[in-house]
């Protein structure tokens, strides 16, 4: 019986993958993980709570593999990785898919469905989603502890809540106020900054110019105006506005220009006539901007009511004169800025669009429509009146919904806020604390958006939320902010027996709506303010919350073992999202950050580079490339791309192609070692020859895996996922396509020696330490290699990799000169192929020499120890070396235009010139010292890097050359007929080779070979049949003329155009 079982070669990673999940469950290989020895401490992570209201894309899964690496690493560290999967239930996200199942168009729906009922759907939509969630996460190998998971809607983390919520308002920090805010009339409520940031989208809009009467007499500083057409020209996007317009604002400091035309007199900025088409018009007069104060004006529209006096025009320095016409048109109920100068002007309040996003009843015209839908009939409207002067269209970034996609309006709106913007400095100061990846986030994104910090809009009016828990008088308006359900139940005098229990005590409306007590200072009742507060203030309190601090845990929070988090990890959004309510809330209560690393990551993209959007309908299913691919190739793939950061493209084929540099070669390397080591009778528990005694290959490798250790732990430890995954890339492919290729005669050869038994067990143990290596990036892969390497011979071993320690990096393992020589070596080979591939001459057809040319005094000892191997792998007879490069190659340089020009202008043609007159080898050879050359053109000296030369190097007839740094390496390519003889029989042994692996041959299985061909390949076959029947296993090489290809296992084939006629029989084991 084998001693290894046999590897399958069919890649069916799916299959393996999910016989791997069966026996992590049956063993609760997680749940050991999570008890092994942390002698370390711990290491804390927080899972951003995914909004479980749609299926997972595969964003999602990136995210979700990013954040499973580190925990797995840091637990085989020696650390206790708490991993406490989460939820976020609450919120629009999770109201906007209710609605569209029920088929509603607005809140007016939702009340008259009942806000029970609706909460009590939207519950059910948050567990239907959950159970998909934990499916694919539990697919992708991606390890949370389920059952211990915390979800928002839960009684304990609403707790938590109005805790947090408590404090703040102890410190003064949440107040009720009337102010401009985002606000979705499609879902009805006011957003937050943050949510706003979430979705700018360039729309286009109507920028139209129009004109409003002047009422007032001009001719004290006009001089003679036409009498009923002066007009001030205002410029909006926002047709709309113009139904609540209640004054116009002027630059006080500019100038403004009375222009005539088509017989009327229109007043705009100096500035600004041409970018109006006015220029040309005859300037009347010129009036400064201060001089245009309390001019009246005829108002557009007279539908609703004012309180005090309006439709004049007020100054103020935020005017610019960057675009429009230097008059801005001021309707107090829509825009910050306008809000603002209503307040300092006391302008009347207008308001023409309802909470619904539709024009007032009183508007007639445009009663009941949408703003959106109305502004080309307002404009029609206008030009029928002769006050429209031009229109076009007006490209710009622009506020949606981040979940409904409607267009926001910026809308006078009573809320409440967390007055954020009194601990600004802090949110900065914090800020510098944490360790960014990359680093440019800190004063980046993140900082610049916490350096324009605005109140926190907290509430929203809807309904499935972790209610506001602040209680109003009804008479006389007292407020109480609610810190705990203990409070609660003592001032209502609530009788429960266990106030977590849903069942028995539900926290959210409608219920907590009813829960009333006497007010303490006049007795009038204390009645829940309406709202829900954002969902994001939810997810931002998770690392409380989520330990039902301070209720419970408390001394696990305070003392640093669960707070702040070492590691987190989202999307780049989520520096205006999940990072920034941490970090708000963190800071408010606990004066510092809630997180120590958070790596950012990038979005996922179609194959043209657009980001996936359900809207866009470009969303990938991750499940199909997991079915087909397995999720192994699908991790690898997101970890090897390229940097986590950098939006990633997303397509099948990209993560087959990675399957097939990463995952497949490693599963060869495994097959390779399993036939050999069965065929031999391997047995890795026999201990391995003393390090002094195994060859310099063995040795080589064996300090390479080192060196790879070292660098993953490095990379790892430092949030490097990308480098480390390539880092181990590179370490394969040495393996690979040096390690394994050199060592085949080691394996194939009949004799059992000393060599023999050291190359297995060096390979062995790099299998097996990679098995260790790769198990925080492809889990699966990692658990096969272990159990079938190691479990099937030491059953003492730790059930699974990852219950295994993270391999250690042994500085002892160390002989410079060793791997000096065989990097240098494997230099050459590289040259060597390099040169071959420009000649097109196969590495099967021997050549008679290589010239290395060097003036490096110490390369050629360096090097000469490793001839033999470099002859072996470039096929070559000789080595030889020099010194002069002249005579082998010249080197035509000039500069490369496209860089050099831009940089030097017109001195770039006398660097030409220079570089003309120069020694072009020397050139070469301070290149290769410096990797950049020193030039003098007149009295200026310049340095140019090696990208900014064009460098042409032009070889000897009959020769191939390659030159890297202070290495030139000249093939000869002269072919004699006793070099093409020996191609040919090299050839011939490829094709009997193809045909074993046709026949699906034991790698041990002798062979019969007849065969029938022409000159000149007969002649080369049986001039080395010997080293043929050596090569493949062939106890006979018969030539048999009378072949034919329809005759039992006849093969036909060709070399270089030439049939072969091969019968290849097995030979039965005696």
């Amino acid at each position: 019986m084998a001693r290894f079982e046999k590897v399958d070669t069919t890649y069916n990673f799916p299959e393996m993958e999910e016989h791997i999940l069966e026996f992590w469950e049956t063993e609760d290989v997680f749940t050991k993980s999570l008890q092994r020895p942390s002698p370390k401490g711990n290491f804390v992570f927080y899972e951003g709570p995914p909004t479980a209201n749609a299926l997972p894309h595969p964003g999602h899964v990136l995210t979700r593999v990013i954040k499973d690496v580190f925990p797995r690493f840091k637990t085989m560290r020696g650390y206790y990785v708490a991993r406490k999967a989460g939820w976020d239930t609450h919120g629009l996200p999770v109201e906007i898919e209710v609605e569209k199942e029920l088929g509603f168009h607005d809140k007016t729906d939702i009340e008259k469905f009942g806000i029970r009922e609706f909460n009590k759907r939207c519950l059910d939509s948050v567990q239907r989603y959950e159970k998909e969630w934990r499916r694919i996460s539990n697919r992708i190998g991606f390890w949370l502890s389920y059952e211990d998971a915390y979800f928002t809607f839960t009684n304990d983390y609403i707790e938590t809540v109005w805790w947090l919520l408590r404090q703040m308002w102890d410190q003064q920090l949440i107040y009720q106020g009337q102010k401009i805010v985002p606000y979705c009339y499609r879902c009805g409520t006011p957003l937050s900054s943050h949510e706003v940031a979430q979705n700018y989208q360039d729309t286009k809009d109507p920028s139209l110019y129009i004109k409003f009467r002047v009422t007032d007499d001009l001719t004290s500083f006009a001089g003679e105006l036409a009498p009923g057409k002066t007009y001030f020209l205002v410029w909006t996007t926002t047709p709309w506005t113009l139904l609540s317009n209640v004054a116009l604002a002027v630059n006080p400091q500019a100038e403004y220009v009375v222009v005539f035309h088509d017989g009327e007199h229109l007043i705009l900025a100096r500035d600004l006539l041409a970018a109006t088409g006015l220029d040309e018009e005859p300037v009347v007069t010129s009036i400064c901007g201060c001089d245009l104060a309390n001019i009246n004006y005829e108002p557009l529209y007279a539908y609703l009511p004012i309180d005090r006096r309006g439709h004049f025009v007020v100054t103020g320095d935020f005017v610019t004169l960057e675009d429009g016409t230097g008059i801005v048109h001021i309707a107090p109920a829509f825009g910050e800025e306008d809000y603002r100068v209503g307040v300092e002007n006391d302008l009347p309040f207008v308001c023409a669009v309802d909470e619904r996003g539709n024009i007032r009843p009183e508007v007639t015209p445009w009663a009941g429509r949408n703003v959106k839908d109305a502004d080309d009939s307002i404009m029609d409207e206008l030009k029928e009146r002769g006050l429209l002067f031009r229109i076009t269209a007006y490209v710009h970034s622009y506020p949606f919904c981040w979940r409904c996609e409607a267009p926001l309006l910026y809308y006078a709106f009573p809320s409440w806020f967390i007055r954020t913007t009194a601990v600004r400095e802090r949110l900065l100061e914090n800020n510098d604390k944490i360790n960014w990846v990359p680093e440019h986030i800190r004063t980046g994104r993140f900082g610049q958006w916490l350096e324009g910090v605005v109140d926190w809009a907290l509430s929203r009016n809807r309904y499935w939320g972790t209610p506001l828990p602040i209680w109003e008088c009804d008479g006389c308006g007292h407020q109480h902010c609610i810190g705990s359900f203990s409070e609660l139940q003592k001032l209502c005098g609530l009788e429960v027996d266990d106030l977590y229990d849903q069942n028995k005590f539900n926290p959210h409306r409608p219920f907590v709506d009813e829960l009333t007590w006497k007010c303490e200072e006049c007795g009038g009742a204390m009645r829940r303010v309406p709202h829900v507060i954002d969902c994001w203030f939810d997810s931002g309190a998770m690392p409380f919350a989520q330990h039902h601090y301070p209720f419970e845990h408390k001394e696990e929070i305070d003392n640093g073992a669960q707070f702040p988090a070492d590691f987190i990890s989202e999307a780049v959004d989520q520096t205006r999202g999940w990072f920034y309510t941490l970090h708000a809330i963190a800071t408010i209560v606990k004066d510092g950050p809630a997180f120590k690393n958070c790596l950012v990551l990038g979005h996922i993209q179609d194959e043209k580079g657009h980001k996936m959007s359900k809207s866009l309908g470009n969303v990938a299913d991750p499940w199909n490339v997991i079915n087909r691919q397995g999720a192994d190739a699908f991790r690898w793939y997101f970890l090897s791309a390229t940097a986590p950061w950098v939006g990633t493209r997303y397509t099948e084929t990209a993560v087959v192609n990675s399957l097939q540099k990463f995952l497949i070669p490693l599963w060869n390397i495994y097959s390779f070692f399993v036939i050999y080591a069965n065929i031999d009778d391997f047995d890795p528990r026999q201990p391995a020859q003393a390090w002094a005694e195994r060859s310099r290959l063995d040795r080589w490798i064996l300090i390479k895996y080192q060196q790879l250790v070292a660098s993953v732990i490095d990379n790892l430890d430092n949030y490097r996922v990308t480098e480390a995954a390539k880092s181990i890339e590179s370490f394969l492919d040495l393996l690979s396509n040096w390690y394994v290729r050199r060592s085949r005669r080691c394996f194939w050869q009949g004799q059992k020696d000393d060599a023999k038994w050291d190359a297995y067990h060096t390979l062995y143990e790099i299998l097996v330490g990679v098995s260790k290596l790769i198990a925080p990036f492809t889990p699966f892969l990692s658990e096969e290699l272990y159990q079938k390497l190691v479990r099937r011979f030491d059953s003492e071993a730790p059930l699974s990799v990852h219950l295994c320690d993270f391999p250690e990096h042994d500085s002892s393992v160390c002989e410079p000169e060793l791997v000096e020589g065989m990097d240098a070596a494997l230099r050459v080979v590289k040259l060597g192929h390099a040169a071959r591939n420009l000649s097109k001459i196969k590495v099967r057809q021997p050549l008679a020499e290589i010239t290395l040319v060097t003036n490096h005094p110490s390369l050629p000892g360096t090097i000469e120890p490793y001839h033999d191997i470099i002859r072996q792998e470039l096929n070559i007879k000789n080595i030889s070396w020099a010194e002069r490069e002249e005579d082998y190659v010249s080197y035509h340089i000039k500069p490369n235009f496209a860089l050099l020009g831009p940089k030097l202008g017109r001195l770039t043609d006398e660097v030409q010139r220079a570089l003309a007159h120069a020694n072009p080898s020397a050139i070469m050879a301070q290149l290769a010292e410096t990797g950049n050359v020193a030039l003098k053109v007149g009295a200026q000296e310049f340095t140019l890097a090696q990208e900014e030369l064009d460098i042409r190097l032009t070889e000897i007839e009959g020769t191939a050359a390659q030159r890297d740094g202070n290495l030139l390496l000249v093939l000869n390519l002269e072919i004699t007929p006793e070099l093409r003889e020996e191609g040919l029989a090299r050839e011939f042994i490829n094709r009997v080779q193809n045909l074993r692996k046709t026949l699906d041959l034991e790698y041990e299985q002798r062979i019969h070979v007849a065969f029938a061909v022409g000159e000149p390949v007969r002649s080369a076959v049986l001039k080395h049949a010997s080293t043929i029947a050596a090569e493949t296993l062939a106890t006979k090489l018969d030539e048999n003329p009378v072949l034919a290809d329809e005759q039992p296992n006849v093969f036909a084939t060709n070399i270089e155009g030439l049939q072969v006629l091969i019968k290849l029989d097995p030979v039965k084991a005696e």
